[in-house]
C-alpha cells in the first residue's frame, strides 16, 4: 500500500509517533524517525521498522528550531531520495492555570507542537511540489476542538495545527498535496500515563481510553485516502461528538 514510499515522522521514538512508524513499515513505507533526546529509543523503534524488511535511520532534531529542521530535511533527503508523507506528531505538555502560567511555558509548548509543525512543512514543501504528490498528517488533539482547564496553552497549538492543516490543505491541493489532522482524545501513552481516575474518562461514550495503534491505524487511512484533504478525524472515543 505505502511501498516505495518515504514517511517522515517527529515524535517517532515513542507513544503515537512510534506506533506510526511502525504501521507505516508494516504498509512497506521507508521511514525516517524523528526524536529529540532519546537515541535509543529511536534507535529501537527503527530496529522493529526494520523487520518489516524496509529501510529506517533516526534523526535528533529539535523540531521548533526552523535552521535545524531544514538540515534535517536536507539529511532525509540525502538518505532516502526525497519524502512522500510528512507526519507532524512531536509535542510537549507544560500544563498550569493561566492566572500562574510562565510565559516560557506558553511559548515552548506553541514553539514545538505548532511552529514545529509549520517548520517540517515548510522545509518538506519544495520535495512535494517537486514530486507533485505529498501528504501531511498532523497530529492535533481534542483539546484543540472542546478546550481543557489548565492546558491553555496545549490546547492553543492543537488548535492552531487545525487552522494550518486547512490553510495548507486548500494552498497545496492544486500541486497533488493532502493535509489532514488527526485529533486523538485520551490515549494511553508514556506522556499521558494511565490516566484512569481522571473524571474526564466518565465523559467518554466507549468508556475507555484509546491506544496509540488506534491513532496510527487513522494515519495510515489518511495516508492512502486520495480524495481526502483538509479533514479533521477524531479519534477520541466519542468524547468530542
Amino acid at each position: 500500500m505505502l511501498s516505495g514510499k518515504v514517511a517522515l515522522v517527529t515524535g517517532g521514538s515513542r507513544g503515537i509517533g512510534a506506533a506510526i512508524a511502525r504501521k507505516f513499515a508494516s504498509m512497506g513505507a521507508n521511514v525516517a524517525v524523528i526524536y529529540a533526546g532519546n537515541q535509543q529509543a529511536a534507535e529501537d523503534v527503527c530496529g522493529q521498522c526494520r523487520e518489516y524488511g524496509v529501510e529506517a535511520k533516526a534523526y535528533r532534531c529539535n523540531v521548533a528550531d526552523f535552521g535545524e529542521v531544514k538540515d534535517t530535511v536536507a539529511a532525509v533527503k540525502a538518505d532516502f531520495g526525497t519524502v512522500h508523507i510528512l507526519v507532524n506528531n512531536a509535542g510537549i505538555t507544560r500544563d498550569g492555570l493561566i492566572p500562574m502560567m510562565k510565559e516560557e511555558a506558553f511559548d515552548a509548548v506553541l514553539d514545538t507542537n505548532l511552529k514545529g509543525a509549520f517548520n517540517m512543512i515548510r522545509h518538506c514543501a519544495g520535495l512535494f511540489l517537486r514530486g507533485r504528490e505529498g501528504c501531511i498528517i498532523n497530529i492535533s488533539s481534542v483539546s484543540g476542538l472542546m478546550g481543557n482547564a489548565g492546558q491553555c496553552n496545549y490546547a492553543a497549538s492543537k488548535a492552531g495545527l487545525i487552522g494550518l492543516t486547512k490553510s495548507v490543505a486548500k494552498e497545496l491541493a492544486p500541486k497533488g498535496i493532502r493535509c489532514n489532522a488527526i485529533a486523538p482524545g485520551f490515549i494511553r501513552t508514556d506522556m499521558t500515563g494511565t490516566q484512569e481516575n481522571n473524571p474526564l474518562l466518565a465523559m467518554i461514550p466507549l468508556g475507555t481510553m484509546g491506544e496509540a495503534e488506534d491513532v496510527a491505524q487513522a494515519a495510515a487511512y489518511l495516508a492512502t485516502a486520495k480524495y481526502v484533504t483538509g479533514e479533521v478525524l477524531r479519534v477520541d472515543g466519542g468524547i468530542a461528538m
